[in-house]
């Protein structure tokens, strides 16, 4: 046998022998599985039990822990809150050091510097109707020039001149005045000089400024004298009736002087008459023998002459009446341009009752309304802020003016009453006016703001905030609640100034300034007051109500502090009960 056959030999009877032994270790293997398979149910329903019985015995050990570390742990706050004082019995108020004011508040609405509402009216003639509107030129919104057409009224027109004294009467030729210094300011600023008239009287180069100015709108002026012109067509002949009568006297009279004999005298018996309730020169008789006839024909020439006089001073005055004139329905004058048409509530075909629309012109201004109480605090010249919440825009101002007297409100989109002057009312002009204020709503004051800069245009109309700065201190000044300060019976003013362990003390001060719910307090010496400062406003009940002996919503302290609520001189402590 070889090596290598051996090796086989023996490594077949290891193989063997292993696979004998390997049934031997199943077999017992397989028998203790079948004795386990009934113990593994017990078993593992026991640890169950004793992992469940171990969390709930945790659960309660951390439990107890917690609330044993809540009894001993405290955090620095409460630390803190433990070892400080007890809560005051009163409420406290920090003493300020600012600049106070005292502010009134209104609402207000922003409008042109003047706004006029205006009511067309009619030059009545001969068979005319009711006035109807005949022509709309603006619309609302339209910017209007000066000698712009507004509108037309029975065919009749209507336009805008410069001005700032409201037309009250018909301007025709003769007048004087300073409406008519005003006419003649506007015509001449549109082009149309007034000639050699005098300042203020209505002559005739006014009457061609006027005339020319009516062209150029394409109108014919209305005539002064409604007569046709009969007035200077009969002074006219009164005139040359004169003239006549006079050459005849002259004649007369160098006949009397060649011929001697007086047989001319007898021509002179027919004379001449004049127009118009003129008379005429009369004819000189001949004296028929011409003793005296020079005396006669020289006294007939002077008549003659004086009669001729009259005659043309009667013509020019009917000259100086006649042309054309400028009534009060057809103008009405702006302080300022371009103004603005706000509104036009008529159209053609539209009877005339009524405003027919509202004009504005010159800056922006604010119109408020202030009630009786607030009255008194308002001046003009003081600080205002204007603030509109719609835009956001805020503008310094300042107060213009305050009604003397209690007048309607203006209506909302109607504009203000008519800016040409205070107080101006309706206009008077042959029974007539144009130029009215706007209705009114609440009974007020009003009060004109202005501002220092120029407003947005934007804003007109909008319904703003007034912040009015009645008073203020002079600089930072110290400030406390107005419940703060106390009278007491002898007639000292006080504030009662609490520290931190809730120790009082009373300082007397001199009141000042007062202003949205605080004064101005200065210390008359009886001790320190500083900015930081706390004192008492009133009583704190929360605490007060639950210490023993104190009656509920009142403070005990002895009479030490002030907080009653009785009158100081700058307003009333409201901090007590």
């Amino acid at each position: 046998m070889t090596r290598d056959t051996r090796e086989e030999t023996e490594e077949a009877g290891e193989a063997g022998e292993a696979g004998e032994a390997g049934e031997t270790d199943e077999g017992e293997v397989t028998g203790e599985a079948v004795a386990a398979e009934g113990a593994e149910p017990s078993a593992g329903l026991s640890r169950r039990r004793t992992w469940v019985a171990a969390v709930a015995v945790g659960a309660v050990l951390l439990s107890a822990a917690g609330v044993a570390a809540s009894l001993v742990i405290k955090s620095p706050a409460q630390t803190a809150a433990e070892a400080g004082p007890p809560p005051l019995d009163v409420l406290i108020a920090r003493v300020e050091k600012r600049v106070l004011r005292d502010t009134v508040i209104v609402r207000g609405t922003v409008t042109s510097a003047q706004a006029v509402q205006f009511t067309p009216t009619a030059t009545g003639g001969e068979g005319a109707g009711p006035p109807v509107v005949t022509k709309v030129a603006v619309r609302q919104g339209d910017k209007v020039e000066a000698g712009k057409v507004l509108l037309e009224v029975s065919g009749r027109p209507v336009f805008a001149l410069p001005g700032g004294l409201p037309v009250y009467r018909d301007l025709k030729p003769g007048a004087t005045g300073d409406d008519v210094k005003q006419l003649q300011k506007a015509l001449a600023g549109l082009g149309h000089g007034t000639g050699s008239d005098a300042v203020g009287t209505f002559g005739a180069g006014t009457k061609t400024a006027l005339g020319a100015f009516y062209k150029a709108i394409g109108y014919d002026p209305l005539p002064a004298l409604a007569d046709r012109g009969e007035a200077v067509k009969s002074a006219e002949d009164a005139v040359t009736s004169a003239e006549r009568s006079l050459e005849d006297a002259k004649a007369a009279a160098a006949n009397t002087g060649t011929g001697g004999t007086g047989t001319t005298g007898g021509t002179g018996t027919t004379g001449t008459t004049g127009t118009s309730g003129t008379t005429g020169g009369s004819g000189t008789k001949g004296s028929g023998g011409g003793k005296g006839s020079g005396q006669d024909a020289a006294r007939a020439v002077a008549r003659a002459q004086e009669d001729l006089g009259k005659a043309r001073e009667r013509l020019a005055e009917a000259r100086a009446a006649a042309g054309p004139m400028l009534p009060v329905g057809e103008v009405v004058f702006l302080e300022s341009f371009p103004a603005r048409a706000d509104s036009v509530t008529v159209r053609p075909g539209s009877p005339v009752s009524g405003a027919a629309m509202t004009l504005s012109a010159g800056a922006l201004v604010v119109r408020g309304q202030l009630q009786e109480h607030q009255r008194g605090l308002v001046r003009a010249g003081q600080k205002v802020e204007i603030l509109s919440e719609v835009s956001g825009v805020t503008a310094a101002a300042e107060v213009q003016s305050v009604a003397d007297a209690a007048q309607s409100a203006p209506a909302p989109g109607g504009g203000s009453t008519g800016g040409q002057g205070e107080g101006q009312g309706q206009n008077q002009g042959q029974g007539q006016g144009q130029q009215a204020p706007a209705p009114g709503g609440p009974t007020g004051y009003e009060m004109l703001v202005r501002p220092l800069a120029p407003l947005d245009t934007k804003l007109v109309g909008q319904d703003v905030r007034l912040t009015v700065e009645a008073a203020a201190t002079d600089g930072n000044a110290l400030v406390v609640p107005v419940s703060a300060v106390s009278a007491q019976a002898d007639g000292r003013t006080i504030v009662t100034v609490v520290d931190g362990t809730g120790a009082q003390r009373r300082v007397e001060v001199r009141p000042g300034t007062t202003g949205d719910g605080y004064v101005e307090v200065r210390p008359t010496g009886d001790g320190p007051l500083a900015d930081g400062d706390s004192v008492v406003i009133g009583v704190n009940p929360g605490v007060a109500n639950k210490q023993p002996g104190k009656q509920p919503g009142k403070q005990q302290n002895d009479g030490k502090t002030g907080g009653s609520g009785s009158d100081s001189g700058g307003g009333k402590s409201g901090g007590g009960s």
